[in-house]
């Protein structure tokens, strides 16, 4: 028997064949957003969704702890001029202060009793003497303190230049610099709790540990927020923020445990707590000014020039820069001496 309709058939399948080359495009786009998708696809798309939404958290949470890094360095600036400073030159000039407030009782005894022409006019030479000394006392030991730490950064990074790529070594140094500043202005702070527990005058170890107190919080958040700001681990955060807690105690009770008698009577009349805390002070405003600002500030210590030319601070940045700053002001408002 004949197939007389297959070639008939041919035909047909051929023009079916090219009507759908013809029509694939446009049925392809009508159905393709009704259609049902293979599993392997749903689970590309979706993997594909949670790898964007891990990046947009990144981001996210970069931007937040940038902010909290800027908090951080302005209450490192802030502490540091608002607090340290104040306090150790108090410190220094309490002694001064406490004389005059002597001499001017023991001045009006001697009214009282008749004697004006024996009151000795040397008094003030001396007080203007001492007034001289302690003023260089002050520039001093700020100025020692900056440059000590200007000393132990040069030495660190000397070690970063000689590698083969110092730009990638230098935020690790960084690092190590900030908490090394850190953990010499708590040591420099346990000198100068030590000194004013082996002297007899309870309102300057009152005034010493108050100010540790007050500042001591701030300077550990800041160091934690810039640590973390860096990327260092949780766990070498914790060995960090451990050296910096253990510091302030350890040199205070080595200080009141090595002083002598005689130590303890040359540190009450040189008074060594004021020149211990304004060293601390200068140390920390390296740490901070140096190596905090420029970092948050998107300078870093990176000298490739950037494509974006540098963004700097937001305005919202800014404003926790200042807060951060005028926090320590506003607590050591209510501090009385």
């Amino acid at each position: 028997m004949r197939l007389w309709f297959i070639p008939d058939l041919t035909q047909r399948v051929k023009d079916l064949a090219l009507l759908w080359l013809w029509c694939r495009p446009v049925a392809t786009a009508l159905i393709r957003p009704l259609a049902w998708e293979p599993p392997y696809t749903a689970g590309t798309a979706l993997k594909k969704d949670k790898r964007q939404m891990v990046e947009l958290q990144r981001t996210y949470i970069k931007e937040r702890l940038k902010l909290v890094t800027v908090l951080g360095a302005g209450l490192l600036c802030g502490t540091a001029l608002a607090v340290i400073v104040p306090e150790g030159v108090h410190a220094l000039y309490e002694d001064i202060l406490e004389g005059k407030h002597h001499q001017t009782s023991q001045t009006q005894n001697v009214i009282a009793s008749n004697k004006v022409a024996e009151i000795p006019v040397a008094h003030e030479h001396e007080h203007s003497h001492d007034h001289t000394q302690l003023h260089a006392y002050i520039g001093v030991s700020l100025v020692l303190g900056f440059v000590f730490m200007l000393l132990v950064d040069q030495i660190g990074s000397s070690h970063v230049h000689s590698t083969d790529d110092p730009e990638t070594a230098r935020p690790s140094n960084s690092k190590i610099t900030t908490t090394l500043g850190l953990v010499v202005h708590a040591a420099a702070d346990g000198v100068a709790l030590g000194a004013a527990a082996s002297t007899s005058q309870t309102s300057v170890q009152l005034i010493v540990f108050v100010a540790i107190m007050l500042h001591k919080a701030p300077a550990a958040f800041g160091l934690v927020s810039f640590l973390m700001h860096a990327g260092l681990e949780r766990n070498r955060i914790r060995k960090h923020l451990l050296v910096f807690a253990l510091a302030a105690p350890v040199m205070s009770m080595v200080t009141y445990l090595g002083l002598s008698k005689s130590s303890k009577e040359a540190l009450s009349e040189v008074n060594a707590t004021g020149v211990a805390m304004l060293f601390s002070a200068g140390t920390f405003l390296y740490v901070a000014t140096v190596h905090v600002l420029p970092e948050v500030g998107g300078m870093g210590h990176s000298h490739k020039p950037e494509p974006t030319g540098g963004r700097g601070l937001s305005r919202l940045e800014v404003a926790a820069l200042i807060l951060g700053c005028l926090i320590p002001l506003i607590l050591s408002v209510g501090h009385q001496h």
